[in-house]
Order: structure tokens, then C-alpha cells, then sequence
């Protein structure tokens, strides 16, 4: 079967090695000139299979309403004149009773934890080298109220079979010596040793490299029109310069997803959330930290590439505005300078910001929509990395007329 892949983020490009796996003739058509430069290029970095607890949960909207108006605030809401804002809005609310949370983060860590075996494989079948860190990730805390609600939330996640276990701040700093500068400020970490970290963007790369040698085709630097329907389902899809045509069609562009599947009169509850981070040489410093973070206070990862420190964080519901506010980056450099001072070169940290495709239950849109040869693998948020092995197999296996491995409802 001859499928064509929209889109050549990390979900993407993932998807195109397990179509090519399975023994399909793949094409990836992306607008950029390579594989993984916009939501997948310098994100947090973090595999977070054993933290899948959604946005949405019961304490969501006291949060929400705490922190607006503030500009530096970790999730900021930025109201617009855009009904797809507020319906996303509506249905997020609609998410944070207890039994929709406790719903949506079992589904939520059983494709995460299958995608982690998946990625598990497909290391073992190609050489792939993106600074990758088996160390687990590190969750501490600053505010005695969270941790103590962290200390519950360990207890809750076990039963769902996720592995977290609750440490001492002897205990934290002794995982991560990087801690010992602000051991006064903590109060308690949680640790999921199973979790890792690596350069999402560098896996993304490579990854697309193993597929072209594989047969996959590239088609970069190609915007993406629309798709034409004919005959009750996707005949082609008209890009600058031409028409692609193929058997079946799989949209994979993150936040750009909805507009695309707009034309075709196909609505998705996908809405971008802007993150930022920074990058920043560790050469010559002490104080930075080996092992990947989160501070769950401030909702700001922490993760070492060698002798880079990538600072990633904040929620912007900001329509498909990527400008670099300087606020909300000043925001993550004085947070990081406050607890890690001789962690990197922050005066010549690198800015970035892109847009997450978040869904308003934290679950990716995964499966056949309204066309019988039209596909979605998209809306993954925060974990597109951390999903995106699970989720583009369990896709392959859907196409190849095979039942998916993980328990998951796949959802369009």
C-alpha cells in the first residue's frame, strides 16, 4: 500500500519507519527543509512514560484562575476571539472531573508505557545517538502543599502499574548532586527510574535518515495545501508545485493539523500551546545537573545533552502565535539561575519557543476519520515523544489490518 505521511515531526517520522516496517511504500511530505525542526527540535527532551496524569484534572481550574494575568505564570490563557480556543476551553473543563482523570491517565500511561517498550526495540534494531539518558527523571518540589499532594499522587499512580517512588531531599540530592545549591528551597522529589531523557530533534533526524535507507521517501521544503476528496474519500493532496496521490493518507502535523482537516470538513479538537525553552553551553560549569528534572513548581524541565542544558516550560494558549515573548523567557533563565547558579552560560542561552497539539483530555487522536484511506496521528500535547513509538505502531498495526497491541481507545 502506498502511504503518504504529512508531516515529518518526531510522530511523523515514527510513523513512516513503522509503515516501512510493515512493508508499505511510504512518502513523508513536510514544509520544512528536515525532519523534526518545529514542535519535535528543542523541546524538554524528557521520555515521561511514568508521568501521564492529564492537564485536566480537578484542580485545573482553581490553577487556571490563579495564574491569570500573570505573564510569567507556568500556563498562561490568553483570551481570544477564536471559537476554537473556547470550545477546546469548554471540553478541557469538561475533563477535570475525578472519573474522566482517573479515565484518561490510565489510557494515557498504557500507550506511553507501550511506546516505551517500542522505542525499547527500535533502538535495539538501529544505531541511533541523540545523548540519550537511562537515568530516570527527577520531580522536585519547592511548595510543602504540592509535595504533600505528590506523596498522594505516587500512591494513586502505582495502582495504575506506573513506578514513582517518594524521596527525602537527603534523598533527591543524593540522586542529583546538582540539588545541593538550593538544598535549602526543597522539600521532597518523587522518581520514576524508568523514564529517560535524549534530544528529541537529533532522534527525529536520525530516525528519518534509517527510514530514506530504507525506502521511505522525503519530500521537504513542500508547504501543504489541501486535501481533495473524491469519491467518498482522499484522492490526492494538492501541495505548492503539485498533486501527491497515494492509497491512504495519514495527517501528522501537530497543531496544524485541524487546519488542514478544515478544508476537508473534518473538525478535531486539537489547539496549539506554546512552549518555550532555552539552551545554554554547560562548558566550564560545575553546577549542572546529569540527570533530567522537573521542577514541579514552577512546571519546568531540566535535561543535559552533553554539554548543553536545555530549559523547557510554560503553557501558552495563544492561538498559533510562535513569537519569543521575553518575559516568559527571563522567567525560565531566573528560575534556573535561582536554583542552579553555575549550571550554564545563560547569558548566551539560545531561545525557542513551538506549539504543542494538545487535545483537552491529554489523549492523541489515533486512527481512521471520516475517510475510509484517511489517518490520524496527532494531539499528543506535552508527550509526543514519549508516545510516539507506541502510537505510530499501534497505527501501523491498525493500517496493516492487524489488532493494536496496547489497550488504547483510539479516538478521531
Amino acid at each position: 500500500m502506498k502511504v503518504l505521511v504529512l508531516g515529518a515531526g518526531v510522530v511523523g517520522v515514527t510513523s513512516a519507519w513503522y509503515l516501512a516496517s510493515a512493508g508499505h511504500e511510504v512518502t513523508v511530505i513536510d514544509r520544512q527543509t528536515g525532519a523534526g525542526l518545529e514542535t519535535s527540535f528543542a523541546n524538554g527532551g524528557q521520555i515521561s512514560a511514568s508521568h501521564g496524569e492529564p492537564w485536566a484534572n480537578p484542580g485545573a481550574p482553581w490553577r487556571v484562575l490563579k495564574w491569570l494575568g500573570q505573564e510569567d505564570a507556568p500556563l498562561l490563557f490568553r483570551l481570544r476571539a477564536d471559537p476554537a480556543q473556547w470550545r477546546w476551553a469548554l471540553s478541557f473543563l469538561r475533563e477535570c472531573t475525578a472519573s474522566r482523570t482517573h479515565f484518561n491517565t490510565d489510557k494515557i500511561l498504557k500507550l506511553a508505557e507501550y511506546s516505551r517498550h517500542c522505542l525499547g526495540a527500535l533502538r535495539s534494531s538501529v544505531a541511533i545517538e541523540n545523548h540519550q539518558m537511562t537515568q530516570g527523571i527527577l520531580h522536585f518540589y519547592t511548595n510543602e502543599v504540592e509535595f504533600a499532594e505528590a506523596i498522594h499522587g505516587a500512591e494513586a499512580i502505582r495502582k495504575f502499574g506506573a513506578e514513582r517512588q517518594v524521596l527525602s531531599v537527603a534523598e533527591a540530592v543524593a540522586r542529583e548532586p546538582a540539588l545541593a545549591a538550593s538544598r535549602d528551597k526543597l522539600v521532597g522529589a518523587t522518581y520514576c527510574s524508568t523514564d529517560e531523557s535524549g534530544d528529541a530533534h537529533e532522534f527525529t533526524r536520525q530516525l528519518a535518515e534509517h527510514c530514506a535507507r530504507a525506502g521511505v521517501v522525503f519530500r521537504y521544503s513542500t508547504p501543504i495545501e489541501a486535501l481533495q476528496v473524491e469519491g467518498g474519500k482522499i484522492a490526492s493532496v494538492r501541495v505548492a508545485g503539485g498533486i501527491v496521490s497515494a492509497d491512504s493518507y495519514i495527517v501528522s502535523l501537530g497543531s496544524y493539523s485541524p487546519l488542514l482537516l478544515k478544508g476537508a470538513g473534518i473538525s478535531i479538537p486539537v489547539y496549539p500551546v506554546k512552549g518555550y525553552s532555552f539552551t545554554a553551553s554547560t562548558q566550564g560549569r560545575q553546577g549542572a545537573p546529569h540527570i533530567s528534572m522537573l521542577d514541579e513548581e514552577f512546571k519546568i524541565v531540566y535535561s543535559r545533552f552533553g554539554e548543553r542544558l536545555r530549559v523547557a516550560g510554560t503553557a501558552e494558549l495563544n492561538g498559533y502565535d510562535t513569537s519569543i515573548n521575553s518575559t516568559r523567557c527571563q522567567a525560565l533563565v531566573n528560575r534556573a539561575r535561582q536554583l542552579f547558579t553555575d549550571a550554564a552560560d545563560y547569558e548566551h542561552a539560545e531561545f525557542w519557543a513551538g506549539l504543542r497539539p494538545a487535545t483537552p483530555s491529554n489523549r492523541p487522536l489515533i486512527g481512521r476519520v471520516k475517510y475510509p484511506n484517511l489517518y490520524l496521528n496527532t494531539g499528543h500535547g506535552t508527550l509526543g515523544w514519549t508516545q510516539a513509538c507506541g502510537s505510530a505502531q499501534a497505527l501501523a498495526d491498525l493500517m496493516s489490518g492487524k489488532k493494536p497491541q496496547v489497550d488504547f481507545p483510539f479516538q478521531t
